[in-house]
């Protein structure tokens, strides 16, 4: 659907306020992994019945009543009201505590000066505008980065635009060194911890993290509160933690941090591979424009120049920056919740479905729309269990805590309990479930077909189905084109399309990590996004939500009903519904695709010829599954384990180089990138290191995982 169509339509379902009903859908007559399509059509139709726009809205007024960082009371606040909602509707329930190491700002102090001493100025100024009835909760904590360490440096500046390995790649060329400056970078193509990661690695001081108007601001359009967008003194906080080594907290990598974990079991917070040294700061543009003005040194390329009223220069100085940050390390306890719903066949066999619910201040988009829909869909659930229906799975729902601090609450989690996960058959994550109109996904290409199907069963407040409006989007939207463009510089351009849909590949930065990415769970993550620039701000609260991503709480429903039938489905399957010709097809498209980069590296004579066989065998042996899962026969226990078990063979028990903890060997976040995922991490990475033997060795290794997969899967009747 063109977006003005899509604009006026959205507009149309908002002064409506009606909520959508599933009476605009047709129930499927077959279902991938049932033998009885008819009665789980039956079953989904009772289902998305109940979600409620007008309880998801009401739930997100709630959760958004208060600032609610991990670790504060407000947040335990909000575990007791999750807690009593998974109850209310029939779960079984326990709140789950973790001690985690964690700072907390003391001081934040930035100053600037020129070279005659003249202050410039001097913050981090609160946030605040003309019209906003949240911004002055005194419980809204100072912006701050988490995990930084404590640091007192006064230096020169140097302008590094993103602060990507090409941005620091320039500078270098251009004779520009940051070692012992303080690097002031804008937000903005990569993770912030990468940012750090570098500048530390280039020998800097300190890092300045800032928002600029071009990304996020007066750039993009009207600033909150007669726009989206970030307005002046908006602040992105979040966490620098060197989420690409391994999430959860610095001091227990691979195992929980429970509250009776001796203290000597903890590895030194110093000691810590995922920890910064050197110290950051989140500023608003309000704050860093005094800084970036008085720049002198050469103009910036002119891809560095952002939207601020004059020209970027890159420095070092004559501006000097004060930083001063005075960081409380400490234990804190974190509390999930966790609610449970026993299977009746396949009790050993769990279905987790996972949000956050922690935020950096009121967090109505991250997270706890969201936790709204989340709440939304076990509500669907709940009236099922009130009726008669079980599950055949065990289904298990998790409000996770300190996501925004490095996915702590998730990653402890699984960690804790690795051997029960061993048997889960999907994680199905949301984490920012609505910004805006727009339905997305990212899934393991077993489940893209899975995540497909749920949307034709959803209608859309735009009319037709999610699947309906989102192929149009897709079809008709520049915007995507452009994010077609950027997945094409991963590597990931001959992706198949899945009934016409591109589904993105899953990275870092939320809650699905540890599940799929170091314990071998198909895991997916939705959202439905919009104009939404108030990311990590104060500014993300109930008032900017009613009044720019979901009016009338139809796009929560929609998340519920979406998240809802995710569970449903892969609960009651008599097999799972995974698809893995369309994952062997994947990991050959992205095979060819570093063939091409290697050759283009200057790498011709590195052997892709076993990898690529390996993958077509993997792809033969998904489609013979394939077969067995349209057509389910007799005890099916053990072909379930069977299937399960395939994703868990991509892993390798010697993890990425030097980042162990990560296993997956097709799937992890980009070293460089933080979020983004890189496919075929171990080869495209070495590949791009331009380091021959190590991407050979990585080659084997993928090959050796693709077999052992292949082996799993021809177990298969």
């Amino acid at each position: 659907m063109p977006l003005c169509a899509a604009a006026f339509l959205l507009f149309a379902s908002f002064l409506s306020g009606q909520s959508t009903t599933p009476a605009n859908t047709v129930p499927p007559t077959a279902m991938l992994g049932f033998r009885d399509a008819a009665a789980q059509a039956k079953l989904d139709q009772e289902f998305l019945r109940v979600p409620s726009a007008t309880l998801a809205g009401e739930e997100l007024k709630t959760l958004t009543a208060a600032p609610h960082i991990a670790g504060s009371k407000e947040d335990y606040a909000t575990a007791q009201y999750v807690a009593q909602k998974f109850r209310d509707a029939g779960l079984q329930t326990k709140i789950v505590p973790y001690r985690v190491m964690m700072n907390f700002p003391k001081k934040i102090q930035v100053s600037a000066f020129a070279a005659d001493g003249k202050q410039l100025m001097s913050g981090p100024t609160p946030e605040h505008v003309s019209d906003d009835p949240y911004q002055d909760d005194k419980r809204i904590p100072t912006a701050y980065n988490a995990y930084s360490p404590s640091g007192d440096v006064t230096a020169e500046v140097v302008y590094a635009n993103y602060g990507t390995p090409k941005d620091f790649a320039e500078l270098a060329a251009k004779h520009i060194s940051v070692k012992g400056k303080i690097v002031i970078v804008r937000y903005g193509k990569n993770f912030r911890g990468v940012k750090v990661y570098l500048a530390q690695q280039q020998g800097a001081a300190g890092v300045i993290i800032y928002s600029d108007p071009a990304d996020d601001g007066y750039f993009q359009g009207d600033i909150y509160p007669d726009g989206p967008y970030r307005p002046e003194s908006g602040v992105q906080r979040g966490s620098i933690q060197y989420l690409f080594k391994y999430p959860g907290d610095p001091t227990t990598p691979g195992f929980a941090s429970t509250p009776d974990l001796p203290a000597g079991k903890r590895v030194p917070l110093a000691d810590a591979t995922n920890e910064p040294k050197i110290p950051s700061t989140p500023l608003s543009y309000g704050d860093a424009a005094p800084i970036l003005q008085a720049l002198g040194g050469p103009e910036s390329p002119h891809a560095w120049q952002g939207a601020l009223p004059f020209t970027y220069h890159i420095g070092p100085g004559p501006v000097k920056v004060h930083l001063l940050l005075q960081q409380n390390y400490a234990l804190h306890t974190l509390w999930d919740v966790i609610g449970k719903i026993s299977g009746t066949q396949y009790p050993d066999d769990p279905v987790i479905v996972g949000n956050h619910r922690d935020a950096w201040v009121f967090g109505a988009v991250d997270p706890n729309s969201g936790t709204a829909a989340m709440l939304e869909a076990v509500h669907g659930i709940g009236t099922l269990l009130q009726s008669g229906w079980k599950p055949k799975r065990t289904l298990i729902f998790a409000s996770w805590d300190g996501e925004e601090e490095g996915l702590l609450g998730s990653t402890e989690w699984a960690e804790n309990h690795a051997e029960m996960l061993s048997h889960a058959v999907a994680y199905f994550n949301v984490d920012v479930a609505v910004s805006g109109p727009m339905f997305d996904a990212q899934a393991v290409p077993s489940l893209k077909p899975f995540v497909v199907n749920i949307t034709k069963e959803v209608p859309s407040p735009l009319g037709g189905t999610v699947y309906n409006v989102w192929l149009e989007n897709q079809q008709s939207s520049d915007a995507n084109s452009r994010s077609l463009d950027e997945h094409m510089d991963r590597g990931q351009h001959n992706a198949p399309l899945v009934e016409g849909i591109h589904m993105g590949d899953l990275g870092s930065g939320s809650d699905y990590t540890p599940f799929l990415q170091h314990l071998g769970v198909p895991s997916t993550d939705i959202g439905s996004s919009g104009p939404y620039g108030v990311y990590h701000s104060a500014f993300d609260n109930y008032a900017w939500f009613t009044k720019f991503a979901d009016p009338t709480f139809v796009y929560l429903q929609q998340q519920a009903r979406i998240l809802g039938l995710e569970a449903l489905h892969m609960a009651d399957a008599d097999l799972p519904p995974y698809d893995y010709a369309d994952y062997g097809a994947e990991v050959l498209s992205y095979l060819q695709t570093a063939q091409e980069k290697a050759a283009k590296a200057g790498m011709p004579s590195l052997g892709f010829a076993p990898a690529i066989a390996a993958a077509h065998r993997f792809q033969d042996a998904g489609q013979h599954a394939l077969a067995a899962e349209r057509n389910p026969a007799g005890p099916l226990a053990q072909e379930t384990r069977t299937l399960r078990k395939v994703e868990e063979d991509l892993l390798n028990p010697r993890g990425l180089p030097d980042r162990p903890w990560f296993k997956h060997t097709v799937y992890a976040p980009g070293q460089y990138t933080g979020y983004a995922a890189v496919v075929i991490p171990g080869v495209n990475e070495a590949i791009d290191a331009k380091n021959t033997a190590l991407a050979a060795d990585q080659l084997a290794i993928l090959t050796h995982a693709l077999d052992h997969a292949t082996a799993t899967l021809n177990q298969m009747p």
